[in-house]
């Protein structure tokens, strides 16, 4: 019994050794609902992208959802006004609503900064 125990420890190390740790990087996963091409929306996203750019550089993703063209994805995330950006990653889930212009409370939403 040791020496089949003995070998699968041995198997385990060597198809460990084997394989290739990908590594690790912090990446924001963040979703956008809007209601069209308005200003408000309009404005969301560029404030958005501009907070993104200064701040994640790079390890971010942005999805815009248009809840005009797909009302039904509203109910996922639980979206009762708009714009509202979730944040699914890194987690916990968080929400802010608005158009993103107090660039302030949306790096204290998102966790970038402590609150004061």
């Amino acid at each position: 019994m040791n020496r089949k125990t003995k070998k699968t420890t041995e198997d385990t190390k060597k198809s460990t050794a084997r394989k290739k740790i990908p590594k690790v990087q912090k990446q924001w996963w963040l979703r956008l609902y809007v209601a069209g091409q308005t200003p408000r929306s309009l404005a969301a996203f560029q404030n958005l992208k501009k907070i993104c750019d200064e701040h994640l550089k790079g390890e971010y993703e942005i999805e815009v959802i248009d809840l005009l063209k797909n009302p039904q994805l509203a109910k996922g995330d639980q979206i009762v006004a708009i714009p509202t950006l979730v944040r699914n990653l890194p987690e916990p889930v968080k929400k802010i609503i608005g158009d993103l212009s107090n660039s302030e409370r949306v790096l204290v939403g998102l966790d970038l900064k402590e609150r004061i």
